[in-house]
């Protein structure tokens, strides 16, 4: 028995399983897809107007991903929340600043808690995404501190390019500039995920 509650296999194979590629891609498509919308209705119409719509496209994502799977994944949950939230303000008052700042709200709490949590030794990024990854103990707590650091440095941009650049500039760096670079940063951490992957049969130890 290890002291550690963490560590090991907490989850039989049926409970934790890679999703296949379909599946991601499916998952790719609903988070891309409100940010589309929210861009083309931008250029078309102006902030507000794409506001809306990303909105819409949001709770319609949403949706989906619960008619699809009977669930929807927590990061992705949370941030359309927000979208809801800080769009609704931003309607209600007229003032683009709310649409503006909520990825830097929602990445800086994101980050908060996955740090915050690690303080305590707690790997909060498994209960996120446990259902793609097995990993050992010490797999969770590194990626947990790397996504932790990387959703405060999403902060960071935010906040310069928004308060730097037009807002047309902004909303399309939100979807050229920011999946991209967060596609980037998930395939960086293969390699971390592939070092601390469990056999089947129990904790590989493995060290990064």
């Amino acid at each position: 028995m290890t002291d550690k509650p963490n560590e090991g296999i907490e989850a039989r194979p049926t409970e934790q399983r890679p999703a296949d590629a379909g599946t991601g891609l499916m998952r790719l498509a609903l988070e891309a897809g409100p940010l589309v919308v929210f861009f083309v209705l931008n250029a078309k119409f102006g902030l507000m107007t794409g506001t809306a719509g990303w909105m819409a496209a949001t709770a319609i994502a949403l949706t989906v991903s619960w008619v699809r799977e009977r669930r929807v994944p927590i990061l992705p949950l949370v941030s359309g929340v927000f979208v809801l939230g800080f769009g609704g303000l931003a309607l209600i008052f007229d003032d683009e600043l709310f649409i503006k700042i909520k990825p830097t709200v929602v990445n800086t709490l994101f980050g908060v808690i996955l740090l915050g949590g690690l303080a305590l030794g707690r790997p909060l990024l498994k209960p996120l995404v446990g259902w793609a990854f097995l990993l050992d103990h010490q797999g969770w707590l590194k990626i947990t501190r790397n996504w932790g650091l990387f959703f405060l440095l999403l902060a960071v941009i935010n906040e310069v390019v928004w308060r730097n650049f037009s807002t047309d500039f902004w909303v399309g760096f939100k979807l050229f500039g920011i999946m991209p670079l967060t596609l980037l940063f998930s395939i960086s951490q293969v390699p971390l995920i592939q070092r601390h992957t469990l056999a089947t049969g129990g904790d590989t130890g493995g060290q990064g």
